[in-house]
């Protein structure tokens, strides 16, 4: 997992590297003052000459100043590095998101990539720098520190070394007991996260609806147990610092007790009034060096719970590769299912798809028709390989989808799916998803086949208008003919709609079909709707049922020969749903 982490370290390996360099030149200088300056007082009180007391002075004052360039230094390069790494980090999980397939992205939720995207990166990037930061002044300062009070004061050293045991028998006790909590806390993060982005998303709905206190209650329930996580977790982390207290003063303590019994017993000639002061300044670094040890033990082990969930991230390999030698050319639009068979889980009990056969050829406009979870959005993403069969194969262009490079299939396979998203920019910006260089007039083209250049012309800003994040600021109907529009400036070899005009009227839904026939005779529609009137003047229909197909044929063929098909048109026309056009 280190390891891993490690890697997003790259360009600032050098910054990395320098951080303990000049913490190290910080630690040394200060550990250096206390003997100078014991050496200072003790000449004072001697009343040496007048030059030893000038050069102890100037040594002070040049070590104060090394200590204070070394650890501005150190701290300039500590925070270039850990910002550094966390940039990289976010980006490394971000494109290893990028390359997930459908498959990668149902094992984790919205919610917890967001999460881990965000709090759990600053943890790791607080535990980095604080290991090349504050890991390495610790423990150097504390033997430095040991070192030289033991050769300034002798036996009198020994009295930080009874308080060693206490702090290690506590660090110990509170690992055993956090850690689980910790753990935890990363989970109840994603639940409130989960909470005020599905708030978010569906803020209509909540107010159409008048959920805004249970939506309170909710997110105040999430919060609460985070709350009482966390809780636990700090009141057991704070008992750290009374304990730090009890090993600091009573050193102290003990310290100024033996100082003082030598200074009445024997008159201060075994320690002069230097070596006390410089004795209670290491004791003052020992100690703030075993403080500083407990915080980063806090620090990583809360850390600790966040990397392993960026390591899950990072771990997750991508279902779905290009091969080695993938073909870069799609010929034609023309797909075939061969024997298809598909579940979502390999575990799962039975298939999503069973035994699919279907051929269409190139330029035809095929609809599929049948009810709410039979397989029809599951049928299409097998053709631009947003999943894998798990027997067959499906073809597109008389090749494999498998033998294809994945960014070549996918250009030449444009799906309009069923949640229609447009991204916050321009309408412009919006089309050139689909057509980065596309120009002004091939916009206003597309946006017209598409029936949204009616609208978009009545805008005061037109095709400059802008979109609100997820286009909040437009209707379902004109989002929906954005998105064909988005989808038919890439000038595909294959359109699929996945009920991509269910919040259009009928009457332009025809005129939308009736351009498809006109003016993309060559590229192959697949168009996925509950209306009949969508599907009617299609070369092909296909019923599916139970993720089978139940049926195919044209219109003609269909009704009244087969029973679902039947069915459906029959309620549309009683109910008054169905368009002759």
């Amino acid at each position: 997992m280190l390891k891993k982490l490690a890697r997003s370290v790259r360009e600032y390996k050098k910054q990395t590297l320098l951080t303990p360099l000049f913490m190290i030149g910080e630690v040394l200088c200060e550990c250096i003052i206390p003997t100078f300056t014991a050496e200072l007082i003790n000449t004072i009180q001697a009343q040496g000459e007048f030059k030893s007391i000038v050069k102890y002075g100037l040594l002070l004052l040049g070590m104060a100043m090394l200590s204070l360039m070394f650890g501005a230094m150190a701290g300039k390069f500590a925070a270039d590095a850990s910002t550094g790494f966390a940039k990289n980090l976010r980006q490394d999980l971000f494109y290893r998101v990028q390359a997930f397939s459908f498959a990668n992205i149902d094992r984790f939720s919205t919610a917890s990539l967001v999460t881990r995207l965000t709090t759990d990166v600053t943890n790791v990037q607080m535990s980095f720098m604080m290991i090349i930061r504050t890991a390495v002044r610790a423990p150097l300062m504390l033997i430095i520190a040991a070192v030289m009070s033991a050769n300034l004061g002798g036996r009198l050293a020994w009295v930080f070394a009874g308080f060693i045991p206490l702090l290690v028998i506590a660090v110990s006790i509170m690992t055993v007991f956090v850690m689980p909590l910790f753990k935890s806390v990363f989970k109840k993060y994603d639940d409130v996260n989960a909470s005020v982005q599905e708030n978010i998303k569906g803020i209509r709905v909540v107010k159409s609806f008048v959920r805004e206190e249970y939506e309170k209650l909710k997110f105040g329930k999430a919060s609460e147990m985070l709350r009482a996580n966390f809780l636990k977790a700090e009141r057991i982390l704070a008992g750290a610092a009374p304990i730090m207290q009890i090993a600091m003063y009573g050193s102290m303590i003990l310290l100024g007790y033996f100082c003082a019994k030598n200074v009445i017993g024997k008159g201060g000639t075994d320690l002069e009034v230097g070596t006390i002061s410089g004795m209670l300044t290491y004791s003052m670094q020992i100690l703030m060096s075993l403080m500083m040890a407990t915080m980063i033990f806090v620090t990583v082990t809360m850390s600790i719970a966040s990397a392993k969930r960026i390591s899950e991230v990072l771990d997750e390999m991508p279902e779905i590769k290009a091969p080695e030698n993938p073909v870069a050319v799609v010929p034609d639009g023309s797909v075939d299912f061969e024997n298809v068979c598909f579940k979502y889980v390999k575990t799962a009990e039975r298939n999503t798809l069973e035994n699919i056969d279907l051929h269409i050829p190139s330029g035809a406009t095929v609809g599929i028709i049948g009810g709410t979870g039979v397989g029809k959005t599951s049928l299409i993403q097998l053709i631009s390989r947003l999943y894998d069969v798990t027997e067959g194969s499906v073809k597109v262009g008389g090749r494999d989808v498998r033998e294809y490079d994945l960014a070549t299939l996918r250009d030449n396979v444009a799906v309009v799916l069923q949640k229609n998203v447009l991204f916050s920019g321009t309408i412009k910006e919006n089309m050139r998803w689909g057509k980065p260089d596309a120009t002004d007039e091939e916009i206003a083209y597309y946006c017209s086949l598409a029936q949204a250049s009616e609208f978009i012309e009545a805008f005061p800003d037109q095709y400059d208008t802008y979109i609100e994040q997820g286009g909040a600021n437009v209707s379902g109907g004109q989002q929906q003919r954005l998105c064909i529009a988005r989808a038919l400036i890439k000038q595909p070899k294959i359109l699929i709609l996945d009920d991509s005009t269910s919040a259009v009227d009928t009457h332009t839904d025809a005129l939308i079909r009736k351009t498809f026939q006109e003016k993309l005779p060559d590229t192959t529609k697949i168009i996925i709707a509950q209306r009949i009137a969508s599907v009617q003047d299609a070369d092909m229909i296909v019923v599916l049922e139970n993720g089978r197909i139940d049926a195919v044929g044209n219109h003609e063929t269909l009704l009244g020969r087969n029973v679902i098909y039947t069915e459906v048109y029959e309620s549309q026309v009683k109910g008054g749903d169905f368009d002759e056009q």
